[in-house]
This record gives structure tokens, C-alpha cells and sequence, in this order.
């Protein structure tokens, strides 16, 4: 990764409601969660200018890792929910499984303040289907909008597990140019080259298979290109909530910002960033783990000189 003058960095926009999920070590009972939390810090602590409307409920108002987000420089606008969304997250062999203590109430497009709307990059990163479909039509034309799919594809029934919800056509991932799924929100027998569909032509779908690396579509008309990405290993696995947040993120970064990467988007290096962010935040605690940019880089050398042993 390369340095640019911070005066001339495009600025980030992120939306989403933070979740709380539910932690019986944490003094509180829960911790602060969800894609906007991971997808916030990462930007930040790659360099970008980054700028946060985060959807909270009373008890997430006050939690103490908005203090990371404001420490790593990302301008928060909280906006008050009545109900903000809370997690249960089991973690097994076959899967993460999701019980959902309470749904979220959805977040309009008028809290985008006016300054705020000339954003270059745009990162909408839903955990419960907050996000309306007028959300598509938020950014101007010419800014890049990155979509995390996976949180308009659920459904939250208090006391039940959290349902998935088929894949289908939505304005807010027409509108994307990057969209981000896992091969875990959708059923097995939902194509790739199906999803890509749904998006505008030279949009890129990423579909990430865990510790498999993951597939990058590309629309190109009717037809779909694909090809594979390797994954980065992680040191060791502490928690893997918010690896998919923190990967879409720092790709999103790059494309954004392709000088992230030295301008070698073509090269695939703008995947070997978001691989490498995500095998980091793997290794510690919830938003703690998210890395700042000289671990990335450490990390993104290290796994390239194993790749070319």
C-alpha cells in the first residue's frame, strides 16, 4: 500500500444500524456489532476520510467502542432508534447460527446531512433490512456505492432464529457497483451467476467462502465473469464476527481509493488488502481486532511472499 496527501483523499459515507450481540463476558451483557461498526473503523484506519450514520438504541448510544470509531477520525452521526437490532451469534461447525432478541427500526435517507451527501464513496452496510430501498437513490450518480447484501437478506422475528430471505431484485443493489455477500446467506443451489444478474452491467459481486478465499463476478452485460481469490490465514481464530464487514470494507477502500494499493486493482491487490484486514480482525475480541494500515501491509507482504514460495 502506498501513501497519498490526506488532503486529497475521497471520503467515505457509511450507513447502517449498529447491533448489539449479545456476550455474557461483557460487563454490559452484549457488545456493539454490526457491519456499519467493522465497515467504519476499517476505512478509518486504512486512511480514508471516513464519515459514519450509525442507527443505535438507547443502550447502544452509550457504548464505549464508538470511542474507537471517533479515536480512528470517523465523523459519527448517531441516529436514535426505538428499536436497534440485538444478536445472539452461535457458533458451530456446520455455521453461525443467529437468534434475533430484537429487529431494528428501518433508517430514513433524510438523516444524510447535506454536507455529507457529496460523499465520493458510498458504503451502505445493513445488518436487519434497516435500509429502504430508497437508499438507492441517497448517493449522487457519480459516487462509488458498495452494498453488504447479506443485511437486507434477513428477516428478524424476536425470540426466533434470524430467517434468510431469498435473493431477489432490489433498487439498492441495482444501484451498487461492489456488492458483498457470504456463500452462507444464501442457499446452496442459488448460482453466482444468478446474483450478478441482479446488478447493473460492470457491477462486481464478491461471494466470500470463509477460509476458502471467495469468487469476484463481474457483470458484463448478460453474461457474468468470474474468477477465484485465495484467502489469507489467520495467525489464530479468536472471533469471526465482522471478517465479511471488515473485507468488503477494505475492498471497498481500494476501490475507492485504488492508490490504497498502488492503482494494482487489475492485480488483484485491492483482494489481497481485503483478505488480509479480515484474516487480522479474526484474531482478537469484536471491533478490537479491526487493523490499522501497517498491520495490513505486513500482513499483505507476508502473504504474497508465501504465495510465490
Amino acid at each position: 500500500m502506498t501513501d497519498a496527501p490526506a488532503r486529497e483523499l475521497p471520503a467515505v459515507l457509511v450507513v447502517g444500524a449498529a447491533s448489539r450481540d449479545i456476550d455474557d463476558e461483557d460487563p454490559r451483557g452484549w457488545r456493539l456489532g454490526g457491519g456499519v461498526s467493522y465497515s467504519a473503523l476499517t476505512v478509518a484506519r486504512l486512511g480514508l476520510p471516513t464519515r459514519a450514520i450509525v442507527g443505535v438504541d438507547a443502550e447502544a448510544a452509550t457504548a464505549h467502542e464508538l470511542d474507537l470509531l471517533r479515536d480512528a477520525g470517523v465523523e459519527l452521526r448517531l441516529v436514535e432508534l426505538d428499536r436497534g437490532p440485538v444478536f445472539v451469534n452461535i457458533e458451530r461447525p456446520e455455521g453461525r447460527r443467529q437468534v434475533a432478541h430484537e429487529a431494528s427500526d428501518p433508517l430514513p435517507i433524510e438523516v444524510v446531512p447535506d454536507a455529507w451527501r457529496a460523499s465520493q464513496g458510498w458504503l451502505l452496510s445493513p445488518v436487519a433490512a434497516e435500509l429502504p430501498e430508497a437508499w438507492a437513490a441517497a448517493a449522487p450518480d457519480e459516487a462509488f456505492m458498495t452494498v453488504g447484501w447479506q443485511g437486507l437478506l434477513r428477516e428478524l422475528v424476536p425470540g426466533e432464529d434470524v430467517r434468510r430471505v431469498a435473493p431477489g431484485p432490489n433498487a439498492i443493489v441495482h444501484r451498487a457497483d461492489l456488492v458483498g455477500i457470504s456463500q452462507d446467506d444464501v442457499a446452496r443451489d442459488v448460482a453466482v451467476d444468478d446474483l450478478v444478474m441482479l446488478l447493473h452491467h460492470g457491477a462486481s459481486l464478491v461471494v466470500t467462502q470463509s477460509d476458502r478465499g471467495g469468487i469476484v463476478a463481474e457483470r458484463i452485460g448478460e453474461h457474468a465473469r468470474l474468477r477465484r481469490y485465495p484467502p489469507v490465514p489467520a495467525a489464530r481464530i479468536v472471533d469471526s464476527t465482522g471478517a465479511g464487514d471488515t473485507f468488503l470494507a477494505a475492498l471497498a477502500a481500494a476501490r475507492i481509493e485504488p492508490r490504497l494499493v498502488g492503482g494494482r486493482i487489475k492485480g488483484g491487490f485491492d483482494l489481497l488488502l481485503a483478505a488480509a484486514a479480515a484474516s487480522l480482525v479474526l484474531e482478537d475480541r469484536g471491533l478490537h481486532g479491526v487493523p490499522d494500515r501497517d498491520a495490513v501491509r505486513r500482513r499483505m507482504s507476508a502473504a504474497r511472499k508465501a504465495l510465490l514460495s
